[in-house]
């Protein structure tokens, strides 16, 4: 008689499926288990890329099938927007930045389009950051006010860092909290503007204690911001024009005006360029 395990492992890209049959009796259910840990360790080692000598414990004559169903990019960018995976990385950079790629430092933004200032700010914040990281931009799919972003609209927006060889990662997640989660200690690059928000209880129900909480939350992830200063209302406006609450004050760095100072906006360049990328 024979005992099977299954298992199924899922990247962005493809799913790694596997079956194993084992020799009914072989082995104590105990036994059985060390089997298929060592078995799934394996096959989270692989599907990493991740090079493994463990010793599965199979004998020759037990079994295990493995099947791979690959998907296209523009199936992985369906079901990104339909939220069967959180993000997409378009991996375009080609210089080397440390070893842990798991810390970022992550500007987030629409990209409609990619413009110079956008790439020193980015710079900028990497000057500051102590802790440094692997830098990257962010596209959400999703946003809270206006509807997704279509396969099109990301593909477009995505050939724009191909062509700087720039990480991109496109994700599903709107809100800094949510990123927080999927790019546990990271950092973001923010606005002025956007720290104001934030910190505002008004997108917390109203609630001054819901905002700590969140924010806490996210301060626990290892989630810091790097604060640029930002053009609002025709007055350049910093992270020390804004009262940001002690219990989070060191979840935020600014970026000083020496460091970056730049104006014009991607709605500006749209306006005045038609779009192009400076």
């Amino acid at each position: 008689m024979m005992s099977r395990f299954f298992l199924s492992i899922r990247a962005s890209n493809r799913i790694w499926e596997t079956s194993v049959t084992l020799t009914k009796g072989k082995r104590s259910r105990e036994e059985e288990d060390k089997v298929a840990s060592s078995v799934l360790i394996q096959a989270m080692a692989k599907a990493c890329q991740v090079s493994e000598t463990l010793d599965s414990g199979l004998t020759d004559s037990e079994v295990l099938n493995e099947s791979v169903i690959q998907f296209s990019e523009e199936e992985e960018l369906e079901q990104l927007i339909d939220g069967q995976i959180c993000s997409k990385i378009y991996p375009f950079s080609k210089e080397s930045y440390g070893s842990d790629k798991d810390r970022k430092i992550i500007l987030p933004g629409s990209f409609n389009p990619l413009h110079d200032g956008d790439l020193k700010l980015l710079e900028a914040a990497m000057s500051v950051s102590e802790e440094g990281g692997y830098p990257c931009f962010e596209i959400s799919a999703l946003n809270a006010d206006k509807p997704s972003l279509t396969v099109t609209e990301i593909k477009d927006r995505v050939k724009q860092f191909e062509v700087l060889e720039k990480t991109v990662i496109v994700s599903n997640q709107p809100f800094f909290y949510k990123k927080a989660e999927l790019f546990p200690g990271s950092s973001f690059v923010i606005g002025a503007d956007t720290a104001a928000r934030i910190v505002n209880p008004k997108y917390y129900e109203g609630s001054h204690k819901r905002m700590l909480e969140v924010l806490g939350d996210c301060k626990r992830t290892g989630c810091k911001f790097l604060v640029g200063g930002r053009n609002v209302d025709s007055v350049f406006k910093v992270l020390d024009d804004h009262e940001i609450p002690k219990e989070i004050s060191t979840m935020f760095t600014s970026i000083s005006a020496d460091t970056f100072r730049m104006d014009i906006s991607s709605t500006e360049l749209r306006k005045n360029q038609g779009g192009v990328i400076s």
